[in-house]
């Protein structure tokens, strides 16, 4: 911890010049004692940290004096910024690395593109979660992120959709999709790699025991591949609607199949279309059209049709009092 806080110091000297002793202190919410025995380090290491005193004085580098990050263009500093990525990084428990991070950036860049790049920063944000939505429960994900990156097998008990299981776990890499983490990795008793949600983990323990990552693993890949396989096969059937103009902006709302089908429908005289959508299954078609409400009805299959008669019938009986 202290040799992090060193290293923070020295790069908070060198891309805002000089500070004072309080102001380093409660950046770093460590006591005035400890940032004077930290100085005193970093020049015991070489370091050309020097103090004025007064009003105006404080802590500084030496002039001319910089550390640099190598390989790193400006551009590519600046765009680093733009992750976006603090609120997911902290529940993985990486957010003091981050911060360190960003000044490592800061300082690998010259003076005129420092405030370029914290403006960058300060103008863009990244927030995956949908409207009226919030991530999942991330409890267990700094010890999930800590197992990967010590390539550490884990055990869990984890509710699947048949039931609660139990595996032994190789873990290859977490993915952050819609709000929803999702933890891809290798079971130790079966081949391929496969997909769980991390909230749906109900208890973890992390072994000692370490494995071989695969070397030609990419986790990126992996993923598009896996999503798009995914929504391919979730749609097993298709389902013929008449949708009037309000029914069409509705369906949009459903999905991204239903919303690039409706975008190229445009209603006739009288006011309706007609669309062919996918659908899962009769049950779950039912439930995600009973949102259109009376601004669709279902033409095909006849299974569905019926099963929103049914639901509609149900719903006029409870609400006739």
């Amino acid at each position: 911890m202290r040799a992090s806080r060193l290293l923070s110091i020295l790069l908070l000297l060198q891309t805002r010049g000089r500070m004072t002793a309080e102001a380093l202190a409660a950046e770093f919410e460590v006591s005035v004692r400890t940032i004077y025995r930290d100085i005193d380090q970093l020049s015991a290491a070489g370091v050309p940290v020097h103090a004025d005193r007064g009003r105006a004085g404080g802590f500084q580098l030496l002039d001319g004096y910089r550390t640099r990050l190598t390989g790193l263009t400006d551009g590519e500093a600046e765009t680093l910024f733009l992750g976006g990525l603090a609120g997911p990084a902290a529940q993985m428990g990486f957010a003091e690395s981050l911060t360190t991070m960003q000044l490592k950036l800061l300082a690998a860049l010259p003076p005129e593109r420092q405030a370029a790049a914290e403006r960058l920063a300060g103008r863009f944000h990244l927030d995956p979660v949908g409207w009226y939505q919030h991530t999942d429960g991330a409890e267990r994900l700094p010890a999930i992120a800590q197992a990967i990156w010590n390539e550490r097998r884990i055990a869990v008990a984890y509710e699947s959709w048949k039931g609660p299981v139990e595996r032994e776990l190789e873990p290859l890499g977490l993915i952050l999709k819609g709000g929803a983490w999702y933890l891809a990795a290798r079971p130790r008793a079966a081949n391929g790699v496969r997909t769980y949600r991390v909230a749906n983990i109900r208890e973890l323990a992390v072994h000692d025991e370490r494995f071989e990552r695969p070397a030609d693993f990419d986790l990126a890949a992996w993923w598009a591949e896996t999503s798009q396989r995914f929504e391919r096969d979730l749609f097993t059937g298709e389902a013929r609607l008449r949708l009037t103009h309000e029914g069409l902006k509705r369906l949009s709302s459903l999905g991204a199949e239903q919303a690039r089908i409706a975008s190229g429908v445009a209603c006739v005289a009288d006011g309706h279309a007609e669309v062919t959508v996918p659908i899962e299954s009769i049950a779950h078609a039912a439930r995600d059209l009973l949102r259109l409400g009376a601004e669709a009805e279902v033409l095909d299959p006849p299974e569905l049709r019926r099963a929103l008669a049914d639901t509609a019938a149900r719903m006029a009986t409870l609400y006739r009092a």
